[in-house]
């Protein structure tokens, strides 16, 4: 028997497997993790600039008629945050059309009940705004929109009462 002071070709080679394994694993890992990291901080600068654009748009249309809010308007964050800008639209709040639903139920709905619902939602509609903020990410390939909308609400408008057929006036 001859004396044996080192490794063998095969031995040399299980071990280079082995270590190369494991080292894929761990790369793979810091690289999910690192994915992980950037899509949560990704999260926390989009929520952040959303939360505060929507403080601002607040602050700023707060208490204000609703014909003051503009339909669209954009900008960006400046230069500290080149990668981002924001849209904000508007809009008459939509109230849906329960004529159908009514008139539906057994026994259908009378004109009162009808008059009564149709001048309730244009009467929400005139007193309650919509309006949307988007926050748009532009480095990725495709741009990513994160969306938030808020109601101002004009309480002071008065309902207006609507004819009631047959009353006497």
């Amino acid at each position: 028997m001859r004396n044996r002071k080192g490794f063998t070709l095969i031995e040399t080679v299980m071990a280079l497997v082995i270590l190369s394994s494991g080292l894929l694993l761990l790369a793979n890992s810091w690289s999910g993790s690192f994915m992980r990291v950037r899509k949560t901080q990704l999260s926390t600068e989009v929520a952040a600039l959303l939360e505060r654009k929507m403080v601002e748009v607040e602050m700023e249309y707060q208490g204000k008629p609703l014909d003051s809010i503009p339909e669209e308007k954009e900008d960006d964050f400046g230069s500290e945050y080149p990668q981002y800008s924001w849209r904000m639209t508007s809009k008459e709040f939509e109230v849906p059309d329960f004529s159908a639903t009514l008139t539906a139920q057994a026994g259908g709905a009378d004109e009162l009940t009808l008059t009564i619902m149709k001048t309730l939602a244009e009467h929400l509609g005139k007193s309650i705004k919509e309006v949307k903020v988007t926050v748009i990410y532009k480095g990725a390939k495709k741009p990513l929109e994160f969306s938030a909308t808020q109601y101002f609400v004009d309480y002071d408008k008065q309902l207006p009462l609507p004819s009631i057929p047959g009353a006497g006036g």
